[in-house]
């Protein structure tokens, strides 16, 4: 059976995996975190193995970084695991009960959106993620992990897929590719799949949204901003600016561009130089902040520029109007964050501010659907259609309408034979 012909049966058992209850769902992903961690020996001997072919390969310390899965993150994406099966029911839920005319009653419930395709990047720990995810709000999943982790997540799929079928779950409830190749036929199975989730560099989700009629789900870049108002507190400011940027560098949520008011840099640069130095930050500044500190001078291009790297680039706004205009047009509306002490000027800044996050005097690495309180995420998307930012449980699921009669017939309404009454019921 090829891949198309393998989406094509997943759809059809989709409608059986939104049939599981929520008791029948949440007992399989025990399942599948017992599994785990019985696993464990193998999961991380394999995970040694894409370790060490990654070092040999040259691999970058920030993507080597994101691959090691040891005990500890076992432990952690199992905790996970059962953290989210203490989480309500994403389905079922009644939006809207609307009484049209006596005996006519609608009602809007939430349903799981069918068969979903997550493409991610080396993470080993976002396979397990995005699969208890997609179990837990009643879509299947396809999974196509990075290359670099192909012996980790293939463990772990196998783990995660033997232990929901033991449990009860669909079959075809879940689907691991493992080629590149795979992809482009991926993108042809619009009769199959409802939705696309790429998680990857720009120049890829740019092509994946280019290349299928799937409705696609996610974000192509993480340029975050942090604005220093003139009102900010400056050792809370550096405290936030080095946890943004080296709590962990090679993560959308990551900060990239700081933005300083011109009546606060000369108090804040030469300290948050300081840190940046401890912490082998290089910082990349504009005229005006070298001429306060020492640093690599900034080119345009910088301020585009999603480094995954300690690296970060600095500049002077002359008040709050330029710093808004300037992350509106250079960044990338994925998590922007201002510190101020003035209540007013974060509003405005929230207002104005056109991303999916917008943060007052906190750290832009909170984006995060885990740090949210959603379980996880399998993603943050920038768009504004359906979900936004962290996409845990609530942007996995769509709605439908049902509405109950009693021989209700549209001719009537059309003659004046009945009226419409509307009503809504509280629920």
């Amino acid at each position: 059976m090829n891949l198309q012909e393998k989406a094509k049966q997943m759809k059809f058992d989709s409608m059986k995996l939104a049939a599981k209850s929520e008791q029948e769902r949440n007992n399989a992903l025990e399942m599948i975190a017992q599994a785990l961690l019985v696993a464990e020996d193998k999961i991380l001997e394999a995970n040694d193995k894409d370790m060490k072919a990654a070092e040999e390969a040259g691999i970058a310390a920030p993507v080597l970084k994101r691959l090691r899965f040891d005990k500890n993150k076992l432990n952690e994406v199992t905790a996970g695991i059962r953290e989210l099966i203490k989480l309500r029911d994403p389905l079922g839920k009644i939006q809207l009960e609307r009484e049209l005319d006596e005996g006519l009653k609608l009602f809007r419930t939430t349903c799981p959106i069918g068969v979903i395709g997550v493409i991610f990047e080396s993470r080993p720990d976002a396979m397990v993620q995005i699969s208890s995810l997609c179990l837990k709000s009643g879509n299947c999943a396809i999974l196509k992990g990075g290359s670099e982790a192909l012996h980790t997540n293939r463990i772990l799929f196998e783990t995660i897929h033997n232990a929901a079928i033991e449990a009860g779950m669909p079959e075809n409830s879940m689907l691991q590719i493992e080629a590149r190749e795979d992809i482009n036929t991926l993108l042809g199975c619009h009769d199959a799949i409802d939705l696309l989730i790429p998680r990857g560099s720009n120049a890829f989700v740019q092509y994946i949204m280019n290349n299928t009629k799937i409705p696609v789900m996610g974000h192509a870049d993480g340029i975050c901003h942090i604005y220093v108002d003139k009102e900010a507190d400056v050792d809370k400011a550096v405290r936030i600016i080095v946890d943004a940027k080296t709590q962990y560098v090679a993560v959308c949520n990551a900060v990239e561009n700081l933005l300083v008011h011109k009546d606060i840099a000369a108090a804040l640069m030469p300290k948050l130089k300081a840190a940046f130095d401890a912490k082998n930050v290089e910082l990349r500044g504009t005229k005006e902040i070298q001429d306060i500190v020492d640093c690599v001078p900034a080119t345009d291009e910088d301020f585009s520029t999603e480094y995954l790297d300690y690296i970060l680039s600095a500049k002077t706004v002359d008040g709050f109007e330029e710093a808004v205009w300037h992350i509106n047009k250079f960044g990338s509306h994925h998590t922007d964050c201002i510190v101020t002490e003035n209540r007013e000027t974060a509003e405005q800044f929230m207002q104005l501010v056109d991303s999916a996050g917008v943060y007052q005097n906190c750290s832009t690495r909170f984006a995060d659907g885990f740090r949210y309180g959603f379980g996880a995420e399998v993603g943050v998307s920038t768009v504004k259609l359906h979900a936004r930012g962290p996409v845990g449980l609530d942007g996995l699921v769509t709605y439908k309408y049902k509405l109950f009669g009693d021989g209700h017939i549209v001719a009537d309404y059309a003659q004046g034979i009945r009226k419409f009454n509307f009503k809504d019921i509280i629920v």
